[in-house]
């Protein structure tokens, strides 16, 4: 980070607790991390380990029960739902398994969502998300259903999407769980190529062989962090 300069994220002894009748369930318990611009970190951790809980807080689709967590210097826990959901259209750009795609819109017009919130003209968000498919290597396809399209194809659009609304940070949650081998060191590829140009990108996974395809890695056991490193000593 240079100096004088600020994380894209910061976390402070983040803990997420969940009471379930007389038991109170830890998922996380004193999380710290921060997360400069430019960086591809992999979070990676058993079932159980608190991964879930903490990628939900980084992208503000849950609150932490107690700790700080800071996007670009904001601090965002105690806010609104509606704010959090303003946060995350701007800050956020998410790319999950199960790709997440609306079945009855074309790829053109999933792509074209974050825009629409956005609040751009039609034209300029339809020649975007063009673009933008065209970027992904899906420029004939935009006209195409997500059902006319193969898994990999549509993490493709995904990620399409994902950039549309030039996000601060590009969270992954298990991006290639869904796709086969080979597919999936295509999408891994592409992420590369996106870090490279300047994206930030965290990934969250189970898998030791996908999180080392990051820069740094971050393991998670029993709500903390055990491990946080350069992906060959840490994964």
């Amino acid at each position: 980070m240079e100096a004088g300069g600020i994380p894209v994220m910061r976390l402070k002894d983040i803990k997420r607790h969940y009471v379930m009748g007389p038991t109170t369930v830890r998922a996380l318990d004193g999380v710290s991390m921060d997360v400069d611009k430019g960086e591809f970190v992999s979070i990676i951790g058993p079932s159980g380990s608190g991964k879930s809980s903490l990628m939900n807080i980084i992208g503000c689709l849950d609150t932490p029960t107690d700790g700080t967590y800071r996007i670009n210097g904001e601090s965002v826990e105690g806010l609104s739902r509606n704010r959090l959901a303003d946060i995350r259209n701007r800050e956020i750009g998410f790319i999950f398994q199960s790709f997440n795609l609306l079945p009855r819109l074309d790829a053109l017009a999933n792509v074209e969502l974050p825009l629409i919130y956005a609040g751009l003209a039609k034209r300029e968000r339809r020649e975007k998300a063009a673009d933008l498919l065209e970027k992904v290597g899906l420029g004939g396809r935009g006209h195409h259903l997500p059902a006319e399209l193969s898994g990999g194809q549509r993490q493709r659009v995904a990620i399409a999407r994902a950039l549309a609304g030039n996000p601060s940070v590009l969270l992954a949650d298990e991006p290639t769980g869904a796709l086969d081998q080979k597919t999936g060191a295509e999408i891994l590829a592409m992420f590369a190529e996106l870090h490279a140009e300047g994206a930030t990108i965290i990934l969250v996974t189970h898998d030791p062989g996908i999180a080392r395809s990051a820069d740094r890695v971050v393991r998670i056991l029993d709500g903390l962090v055990v491990a946080d490193g350069p992906a060959g000593e840490a994964a």
